[in-house]
């Protein structure tokens, strides 16, 4: 009959195994945490996206059913109808576009479980010709900039216009 070596666990073993469990758990509760800060962030990534879109088609629009000419597409240091540099994400005036001299109070989203007032975000509408493009194509970039607890968040939006609608 053979005989079993029943020993146990040395304290050397337990104390390792207890330090990889403990870098385990501290390591789960490192994702969880990155976790929940997105989840945070997230309605705010959803509207500067929408806003930086809305005001391309807005931009578009304007253009499609000339209530612009096209060289009023263009920001206010070129002679057009758009302000230069960041202003806050305020609603449109009664000419329909945003970041223009006639633009309403600043805007709020109605959320399914909260309403924001969106005076912690802002927008700048940057215009300028396309070189090599005899002034008929243009760039447009968008860039919304909002503030998640204590980080700033950017968003940005490029795309072209033409001169034929």
């Amino acid at each position: 009959m053979a005989r079993t070596s029943e020993q146990g666990f040395s304290l050397a073993e337990t104390v390792i195994a207890l330090g990889v469990l403990t870098a385990g758990v501290i390591g789960a509760a490192g994702v969880l945490a990155a976790g929940m800060q997105s989840l945070a962030s997230s309605p705010s990534d959803v509207i500067v996206s929408q806003k930086a879109t809305e005001a391309v088609e807005a931009v578009f629009a304007a253009r499609d059913s000339h209530r612009l000419t096209w060289s009023q597409i263009r920001n206010v240091s070129d002679g057009g109808v758009f302000t230069d540099g960041a202003t806050s994400l305020t609603t449109p005036g009664p000419d329909g576009l945003v970041n223009t001299a006639d633009d309403g109070p600043v805007e709020t989203e109605v959320l399914p479980t909260q309403t924001i007032a969106l005076s912690t975000y802002t927008r700048q509408i940057k215009i300028q010709d396309v070189s090599g493009e005899n002034g008929a194509l243009r760039s447009i970039t968008v860039t919304i900039t909002c503030r998640v607890g204590a980080r700033t968040r950017s968003y940005t939006l490029t795309t072209f216009i033409s001169s034929y609608s």
